[in-house]
């Protein structure tokens, strides 16, 4: 629902360090040093994402953390999730 800046990313072959930070309806994302997001979700106007259409998981309170490699390989090391 928001994007996130690019071109932050480490050269493949390189692993990169990512922390995220979510804190009730805002989140932000941190990648090698930068803030490539930071936003809050509840002052999102649902028109500027998915054409209009209505969003299935825009007011969820709780729900799972997810990696999403969008069909690149990815792999991972040390995660952790803390509880704020």
């Amino acid at each position: 629902m928001i994007a996130a800046h690019t071109g932050f990313q480490h050269p493949a072959g390189q692993w990169n360090f990512q922390q995220v930070t979510v804190k009730g309806s805002t989140i932000k994302v941190e990648l090698n040093g930068f803030t490539i997001l930071d936003g809050d979700l509840a002052k999102v106007d649902p028109a500027t994402y998915m054409a209009g259409s209505a969003h299935p998981g825009a007011t969820r309170t709780s729900g799972f953390f997810g990696f999403a490699g969008h069909s690149d390989p990815v792999a991972f090391r040390n995660v952790r999730i803390k509880r704020l």
